[in-house]
């Protein structure tokens, strides 16, 4: 039981103690005798779990005629003093209420003659209850305080009828504690339909949220109206500006935890789909590096929700080209508008390979040793503009390597081709298709 749960039971005891410490028959409280205690009937015996199983069937015979009339006194008390519970009782607010004292009265007494068959086919009645609470949009503290209040009728009445039969004090005692203790359970098993019923809810709203999240990413798009529809359903006001996130593996739920209500999280094979409304918001990208925990993920470009599946598609794609290789973010998130040559080499690989093969042939009657400086001497020479002195310290080399290096270049590419923008622009495509495809 959860510490909040503990404190809420423990706050109706001390209560329903209080009432019952002012209600005590004269001579109630006193020291008992040493007899007493060595009977088990002192202030310091243990406490039972279920006290009602030390009351005698006696006991219940005379209590038995008392429920009819209590039954109507704690209804009367409860619509009286819980103001949610403040309504005419004769249409069927009135009669649930009826029906669930008179089931807690009659389980109650019958608990004393035979307790588990009481309690096994009555427990369900409270946990309805407590789901009924939770459906309707209460808090349990009107629930919890109705059981207080019946408590302490109850134990007025019942504690009277035990005085004019002639029960004994110490079996009146275990009375009070047989009814601290039933108000216990019926709280307990109202807290857990409540829960119950808290978790259906949070989980269907959940399949609603993810079920958007999908289709919006859908491709081909799904109709508007039909998301508009689902956004309302999902309570998700669509957004004007989202991008979406593709996440390596499948952890739905912890990460729609660490990114909050804000944020559609759905699981897909083998990745998770996020939507992020107000991706450009200030921090964004630190909260998400800081959610992924250093799992890989991709981010869409910036779209409003009608062009989702496109921001989702780049991102998937920029994954992709991440788990290959072909794509280092120095991070775990990489951002799909800082790598779009990627994105178009990556868009076609054949089509990239055969660019390589085709644009860099003249290499290929060279020793591999040879392709490697060479390519590697053409690659820093296109990005450093010929810059010989540049090329050398990329290198790591002396300028005169270099100088020897592009002559033998400029035997198998031409001049022409090293020369003209187009050549040099097809070159430095090719050779960064060659070095994308080798690592994907």
């Amino acid at each position: 039981m959860t510490p909040a749960i503990s404190e809420l039971l423990e706050a109706g005891r001390a209560r329903a103690r209080d009432a019952f410490a002012e209600r005590m028959p004269r001579g109630f409280g006193s020291a008992p005798s040493d007899d007493a205690d060595r009977a088990g009937t002192g202030h310091d015996r243990p406490l039972a779990d279920r006290p009602w199983e030390s009351l005698s069937p006696e006991v219940a015979r005379v209590l038995g005629p008392e429920l009819p009339a209590l039954a109507d006194e704690i209804v009367a008390a409860v619509s009286e003093s819980v103001p949610d519970y403040a309504r005419p009782l004769e249409g069927p607010f009135g009669r649930a209420l009826r029906a669930g004292v008179e089931d807690a009265l009659g389980q109650f007494v019958a608990a004393m003659e035979d307790p588990e068959a009481a309690r096994a086919t009555g427990r369900e009645t409270y946990v309805n209850l407590g789901r009924g609470e939770m459906r309707a949009g209460r808090s349990l503290d009107a629930l919890l305080a109705a059981y207080r209040i019946g408590a302490r009728v109850a134990w007025r009445r019942l504690a009277a009828a035990g005085e004019r039969a002639g029960l004994p004090p110490a079996t009146l005692y275990s009375l009070a504690e047989a009814i601290f203790a039933y108000i216990d359970e019926l709280s307990a098993d109202s807290i857990e339909g409540y829960a119950q019923e808290q978790a259906a809810a949070a989980g269907a709203l959940q399949r609603r949220r993810q079920r958007l999240a999908t289709l919006l990413v859908q491709d081909p798009p799904a109709p508007p109206a039909a998301v508009e529809a689902a956004a309302a359903d999902a309570g998700w006001p669509l957004p004007r500006a989202l991008a979406a996130l593709a996440v390596e593996g499948e952890e739905a739920d912890r990460l729609a935890v660490r990114l909050g209500p804000e944020a559609l999280v759905a699981p897909l094979p083998s990745l998770t789909l996020v939507v992020l409304p107000d991706p450009a918001a200030p921090g964004r990208r630190r909260e998400l590096t800081a959610a992924l925990r250093g799992r890989q993920a991709a981010l869409g470009p910036v779209t409003g929700w009608q062009e989702a599946a496109l921001s989702f598609a780049r991102a998937h794609a920029v994954l992709e080209l991440m788990r290959g290789g072909a794509v280092d973010s120095g991070g775990p998130l990489a951002v799909a508008e800082e790598h779009q040559l990627a994105l178009v080499l990556g868009g076609d690989r054949r089509l990239a390979q055969d660019l390589a093969e085709r644009a860099l042939a003249p290499l290929e009657g060279e020793t591999e040793l040879s392709r490697e400086r060479l390519g590697a001497t053409l690659e820093a020479w296109l990005r450093h503009r010929g810059r010989t002195e540049e090329v050398a310290r990329a290198l790591h080399v002396h300028p005169q390597t270099v100088r020897y290096r592009l002559a033998r270049l400029r035997e198998l590419f031409g001049d022409e081709r090293l020369d003209e923008p187009d050549g040099r622009f097809e070159l430095e495509l090719a050779l960064r298709a060659r070095r994308q495809t080798a690592t994907s």
